[in-house]
């Protein structure tokens, strides 16, 4: 460790010119880099859309690291209970098993569809209370 290095100042930002999460991310990008290889970050995103175009559902996630990771799973109101959660959820783990992928991970909150992921043979590997307040997040995954 080097004591010849300029002080740092420590800022709070909410707006500026550069983008945080590139200038941070790249950092660990970097570091992780030298142990695992590139990322290769590749997004996975679906919509389902209505016969006007407009979007009812969606999955958001990505596929690296040889996993995928869904961060949004959402359908309209007027469209759930009628199998489309299930059919944008088969269509992922279709997806990232042809991208190699050895499994699925995401999270969802207790009044969001921990049920929905159990039912779809996700395994709960973690959970936080009062996360949102009041409230339970679950991690769950699924292995190939």
């Amino acid at each position: 460790m080097s004591t010849d290095l300029p002080p740092l100042s420590f800022d709070d930002v909410t707006q500026t010119d550069e983008n945080p999460f590139t200038a941070v991310n790249s950092l660990l990008s970097d570091f992780n880099t030298t142990h695992v290889g590139p990322t290769k970050h590749v997004p996975l995103w679906l919509l389902a859309r209505d016969t006007n175009g407009k979007v009812q559902g969606g999955l958001l996630g990505q596929t690296y690291w040889s996993w995928c990771s869904i961060d949004v799973l959402a359908v309209a109101e007027p469209y759930r209970r009628q199998g489309i959660g299930s059919r944008l959820l088969a269509k992922a783990e279709e997806i990232a098993r042809a991208r190699g992928c050895i499994g699925i991970r995401l999270d969802t909150t207790g009044f969001q569809a921990p049920d929905f992921y159990s039912r779809h043979g996700y395994s709960e590997f973690g959970r936080m209370d009062d996360y949102p307040p009041g409230h339970t997040r679950h991690w769950f995954m699924k292995r190939f």
